[in-house]
């Protein structure tokens, strides 16, 4: 009830006073009461920002595909090179944006998609020198990657990260960036909107809104706040000609926080776990659940021994905040869990049983167990070169599935095998059994079960359907829904 009980009590003396007070945030924000004021400029600003975002540039080798039949004996036996028209040329894709330097030493942040299969990076300073960069981290889920280069030992200027979570709309913003790959470009606007969730543009989709103009090639970029911070990383707009309509979106600071931390400690990246699975709480839910209006996530499972167990959380309960930030929908609470570090301990306001109640949830890592133990099979049987491993929370992160799965799971199918021509198994499939034995994990693909079966019969999961299937080897192979 402490965060209740502390929203009344502010309600309160708002009433008895009659008046608003302006706290200290709002005090350093004022609208111009003058032409003086209008005329002021954001040079000064612009010289201290600008030279801390960098050009990027890529180049991806094409690599181009020679058709198999030219290599067929038979076809080099009659025909020999007469119809190959030499050898296939390789071609060089390029493509442009924008980064961050966010340390002295050079390191960068910039978006996955600016950098995706990349075989060369170069980044351009603004003072037109120019490096080759490195890739420490590549995440694909929150598009950001950490680069570094290495300029020799003059401290690069950078610039220090902002708490995001202090952004409002209406604050006045820059966007620096290279659009178009004219060069450096710097636009101006406001906060159009925060915690944009329902963009679709990353795993952990949580967004400033700014009408700043960004383009194409401003991705990676900055998004800078008055006091020459960084508030985010632009990485989208919304347009139905690819060029700006004063709907951008930024990455909030502190995801960037949270990949740097882990880029410049550990390598990788394992984001802290909650150990529930839930869904936005909807109109029609809320109406169900007595709420006067939709927001917040129903639970609707709890990881057996992770966090929100240890912290008494159940089925049927709904997260309403996270500390003092309201949680919106689904993505809005992956995000504030993402944004966390491993260990430390989160206030949650939730709705259970009919009541507000305060809960402190300690973060942990989601764990591997079982071991992924990835493992080809082989032998002649018709799982041959099928690549599978065992599923638990940390390895269904990885692989963006559920992470209450359990089982093992066909990670990849080489060509050219009996499974990949005729698709027994497909990528993304979980095995539940084999011939009558339940599989829960690899070392049950035992070869007492997989050779020298004249009928095979398994259980796979399959596209959120389970599917009984058979195969006869040489002869036949069907499967059918199970029941």
């Amino acid at each position: 009830m402490k965060l209740i009980k502390k929203l009344t009590v502010l309600t309160a003396v708002m009433l008895t006073a009659g008046s608003f007070t302006a706290s200290a945030q709002d005090i350093e924000r004022a609208v111009p009461e003058s032409q003086t004021q209008i005329q002021l400029s954001y040079a000064p600003l612009v010289r201290e920002a600008a030279p801390a975002v960098v050009n990027i540039y890529t180049k991806q080798i094409v690599r181009a595909q020679r058709s198999a039949l030219f290599d067929d004996p038979l076809f080099q036996r009659f025909f020999g090179d007469k119809f190959s028209f030499g050898a296939p040329q390789d071609r060089v894709r390029g493509s442009l944006g924008s980064g961050v330097i966010v340390r002295p030493n050079g390191v960068i942040v910039t978006n996955h998609h600016v950098i995706e299969g990349a075989d060369e990076i170069r980044v351009v300073l603004a003072d037109r020198r120019e490096f080759d960069a490195k890739v420490v981290l590549d995440d694909a889920r929150t598009d950001l990657a950490i680069l570094r280069i290495n300029a020799g030992d003059e401290p690069l200027q950078s610039l220090p990260i902002a708490d995001s979570d202090g952004v409002q709309v209406g604050d006045l913003v820059l966007a620096i960036g290279n659009p178009f790959g004219i060069g450096q470009t710097v636009t101006s606007g406001i906060v159009s909107a925060n915690a944009r969730t329902q963009e679709g543009i990353s795993d952990f989709g949580f967004f400033i809104q700014t009408d700043a103009a960004v383009n194409p090639g401003n991705s990676g970029g900055a998004l800078v706040g008055m006091n020459g911070e960084l508030l985010g990383i632009n990485t989208a707009i919304y347009s139905r000609t690819g060029a700006s309509n004063g709907i951008g979106f930024a990455i909030p600071a502190n995801m960037v926080k949270s990949v740097l931390r882990a880029a410049m400690n550990e390598g990788s990246l394992v984001r802290p776990w909650l150990g529930i699975r839930g869904q936005s709480v909807t109109a029609d839910l809320a109406a169900g659940l007595g709420l006067d209006r939709a927001g917040g996530v129903l639970i609707d499972a709890v990881y057996p021994g992770g966090p929100a167990e240890a912290a008494g959380l159940v089925p049927g309960d709904v997260i309403m905040a996270v500390g003092d930030k309201e949680i919106i929908d689904e993505p809005g609470l992956n995000f504030r869990v993402a944004t966390q570090e491993a260990g430390e301990a989160i206030e949650l306001v939730v709705l259970s049983r009919g009541s507000i109640e305060n809960r402190s949830v300690n973060l942990s890592l989601p764990p591997e167990e079982p071991a992924r133990n990835v493992t080809k099979l082989d032998g002649r049987n018709p799982f041959q070169g099928v690549t599978v491993g065992n599923l638990s929370p940390r390895f269904n992160d990885e692989l963006q599935i559920d992470t209450f799965a359990t089982g093992v799971i066909v990670l990849e199918v080489e060509r050219r095998t009996p499974a990949a021509r005729y698709q027994f198994l497909l990528p993304g499939d979980i095995i539940r059994s084999v011939n009558g034995v339940q599989i829960n994990t690899v070392a049950d693909l035992t070869p007492e079960i997989l050779e020298n079966q004249e009928r095979y019969v398994y259980q796979v999961r399959r596209r959120g359907g389970e599917q009984q299937c058979e195969i006869i080897p040489n002869r036949s192979y069907r499967c059918t829904q199970a029941q």
